[in-house]
């Protein structure tokens, strides 16, 4: 019997409590587009929808003449499944997990640790770092994005120090110094009085960053008030992540990380020890099949400061430096490439024209999953032996070196991703 090696996916929900609530989530939305019977809790969050093999969140085969279930079942069964390379290189593992999130609240201030440290951790410390693998990242707005990524630039970090006298009491004045002298130093210098201040603030006390904190937010509150401008000390967001997660100290790093707005279709990438947080919106992302977090903030989970002001990268740059773009690929128009510098994963934006009625996902040698941002076609592959109608929502896993012919039924073209590993 011929093995059918593109098939339709049921991917797991995760209702963590700071995702988009209902039907304001694009996690939700695209759920309850592909398939009509699924309840929508309109007080329950959806925050992130997997599509992979992850042991937290396996996606289902919906193919009831495929005996197993899932697909980490069935690319265990089936590993040449991946592509040759793929398979080899990552031990017969999908190596990345592909994800939608919509975000309301905060998520925790983090980093991810190297392949090197994730290894060590995970042996001190399997409890909080459950791998050993690492954890590269990378988001595509699906809708107006915010995050912070990577230090500022010093010169806006001193700005805020002159500034913002309770996060200059917080660091104290002797890295506050350090910090300003090092403007015009070598990066080198830079990095090492940058680590001197976030550590600082990092290790303070707890009694005395609230008793800052509620000074700052009592001030700036007053400001809001009086209707004076309070963009010097980040007043806006420094009353948003303090309504979320108030007396945190997350809420100064603020001052240290920029602020990063991606427009639909821009994307950021994450590799190790950047420090990072998302703020709120939708987003695709793609990252490797990983759970290690070390935390620093935003989160009632556990913070490991002394290994996180050890790892993070303090090379400081200005946010328009995170942009990841996306490449056109100069073979077929209709598709841009998101293609990080790690060999875990790339996603792959397909947009075909309102014009076209007929599409081919090319094949290549790499196992992929594609999800149906809209339009909708139907989906024939030799190796599927029937049609799948797809539509917004419809997920698909198409094995390495296999095609995938779409014949368009929609009026308005279609957006597709695809997460796939480029070797």
């Amino acid at each position: 019997m011929e093995v059918i090696r593109v098939f339709p996916l049921s991917c797991a929900v995760q209702n963590y409590a700071w995702g988009k609530i209902g039907l304001d989530s694009e996690v939700a939305k695209l759920l309850a587009s592909s398939d009509p019977l699924v309840h929508i809790n309109p007080e329950l969050p959806y925050a992130e929808l997997w599509m992979g093999t992850h042991p937290k969140g396996d996606a289902v085969i919906v193919d009831n003449r495929i005996t197993q279930k899932t697909l980490g079942q069935w690319i265990a069964d089936h590993p040449e499944c991946l592509g040759s390379k793929v398979k080899d290189t990552f031990s017969g593992q999908l190596p990345f997990l592909f994800k939608v999130l919509s975000v309301k609240i905060a998520l925790s201030i983090q980093a991810h640790p190297n392949k090197d440290l994730a290894a060590r951790l995970h042996a001190l410390f399997p409890e909080h770092y459950p791998d050993a693998n690492h954890k590269p990242e990378m988001a595509i707005a699906l809708t107006s994005f915010e995050g912070m990524c990577g230090f500022r630039p010093v010169e806006e970090i001193v700005a805020f120090l002159q500034n913002v006298p309770e996060f200059r009491a917080l660091i104290g004045n002797a890295a506050a110094e350090q910090l300003e002298r090092s403007l015009g130093e070598d990066p080198r210098g830079v990095a090492v009085a940058l680590r001197s201040c976030f550590t600082s603030m990092m290790k303070s006390e707890k009694k005395v960053f609230v008793d800052q904190l509620n000074m700052l937010v009592k001030r700036i509150s007053e400001q809001v008030a009086a209707g004076k401008d309070t963009s010097e000390s980040n007043g806006e967001l420094l009353l948003r992540l303090h309504s979320q997660f108030p007396g945190d100290i997350g809420c100064f790093a603020i001052y240290f990380l920029n602020l990063v707005r991606l427009k639909p279709g821009e994307a950021m990438f994450l590799g190790a020890n950047e420090p990072h947080a998302y703020l709120s919106g939708d987003c695709i992302e793609c990252m490797a099949c990983s759970d290690n977090t070390v935390r620093a903030g935003l989160t009632p989970k556990y913070i490991d400061v002394t290994t996180l002001c050890q790892m993070l990268n303090y090379m400081p740059a200005p946010a328009r430096s995170k942009l990841f773009p996306a490449m056109p690929n100069p073979s077929d128009p209709c598709t841009s490439l998101y293609d990080p510098p790690v060999p875990d994963f790339t996603v792959i934006r397909i947009e075909v024209p309102a014009s076209t009625k007929k599409y081919i996902v090319a094949s290549i040698d790499s196992a992929s999953i594609v999800l149906v941002i809209q339009g909708e076609a139907t989906a024939t592959s030799t190796s599927a032996l029937s049609d799948m109608s797809l539509r917004r929502g419809s997920v698909i896993f198409i094995s390495a070196n296999e095609s995938v012919s779409l014949d368009l039924s929609s009026e308005g073209g279609m957006l597709l991703f695809r997460a796939c590993c480029l070797l």
